[in-house]
């Protein structure tokens, strides 16, 4: 069982894993061994909360088909046990990152302090290149 919070979890039969071999170097050992892993997550069919779902197919990541399936590959390490929980973990940040609701910005106006002292700047800084000019002898 993957627990997202408090009271939202995912049951194992909705997750699908399944080995295969992995890319890139690593001499014979990539050959023979199968470490790597797919991890398979259909949005649709999960016990997920609507929130999460939709949040999660309004999602455009490269992981998640258009079939609403994530694809995750795990490949970075070298045993199998260590590339299932990294993808367990990543499936897991991916689903809490939609989780977050972001505050909407209030509209603010600059106030009239900061007005004057932005435009005294601006007025010393012209002093300054004023002076920069040829002298008058």
């Amino acid at each position: 069982m993957l627990q997202l919070s408090g009271q939202v979890s995912i049951p194992d039969h909705e997750i699908e894993i399944s080995a295969i071999r992995a890319q890139g170097a690593g001499g014979q050992n990539v050959n023979k061994v199968s470490s790597a892993v797919h991890l398979r997550f259909d949005i649709n069919a999960s016990s997920l909360p609507g929130f999460y779902k939709e949040k999660l197919l309004a999602l455009h990541d490269q992981r998640i088909s258009k079939d609403g399936v994530i694809v995750i590959k795990a490949q970075q390490h070298r045993t199998q046990e260590k590339n299932k929980s990294d993808a367990y973990n990543r499936l897991r940040d991916l689903i809490q990152s939609v989780a977050v609701v972001h505050k909407k910005r209030k509209v603010t106006k600059p106030t009239k302090g900061s007005k004057l002292k932005r435009l005294d700047s601006k007025t010393k800084q012209g002093q300054l290149k004023a002076l920069r000019g040829k002298v008058d002898s």
